[in-house]
């Protein structure tokens, strides 16, 4: 009977969900990168990973198709989150604050699920008033969205660059992230 509550409590200690459908990306991320220049957030191991705004193909709730690359010239917000997961539940508020803080003529924000069935985040956005486009993948994720665990966080430059990256939970609405993305 002690060991009952272990998983529960090992569960409860989890900052990010396991994303095991992923294919392990060729490269070592490295802790939290925010900078006002653009940054690599990667070291290289075999094959160099790019680091910048990826060609993707996804349609929105809307079924409507888009390429990820078409948003360069903005800063792009892209989120890798999941129904499922609990930690990309609670973060999705916090992203949605920010973005009522930003000009969206520059800044374009894209909740990319990674659903199974895409159904279920049409759903949820819908029950739970989500203002920002949902968005899913329709070709094969690019390697740099190959991660071990979601939620998931980049934001690129308007070049393309990437200039942050976080893997877990996190708190978006702050003044930092308002002034990168403002700035």
């Amino acid at each position: 009977m002690k060991y009952f509550f272990l998983p529960v409590v090992m569960t409860a200690l989890l900052i990010s969900c396991s994303n095991s459908t992923a294919e392990k990306p060729a490269a070592e991320k490295t802790d939290t990168v925010v900078s006002n220049q653009p940054v690599t957030t990667t070291q290289p191991t075999s094959p160099a990973v790019v680091s910048a705004l990826p060609s993707l193909q996804m349609a929105n709730t809307d079924n409507l198709s888009f390429d990820l690359s078409q948003f360069k010239g903005k800063k792009v917000f892209v989120n890798l989150w999941a129904t499922w997961c609990p930690p990309c539940r609670a973060e999705i508020p916090s992203i949605e604050s920010l973005a009522s803080k930003t000009d969206r003529s520059k800044v374009e924000f894209v909740m990319l699920s990674l659903d199974d069935d895409f159904v279920k985040a049409k759903i949820y956005a819908a029950n739970n008033k989500m203002k920002l486009p949902v968005y899913y993948p329709t070709g094969n994720l690019p390697q740099l969205f190959n991660v071990e665990g979601i939620p998931t966080t980049f934001i690129f430059n308007e070049k393309g660059e990437i200039i942050f990256e976080h893997t877990g939970g996190l708190d978006y609405d702050t003044k930092e992230f308002a002034e990168m993305l403002n700035k």
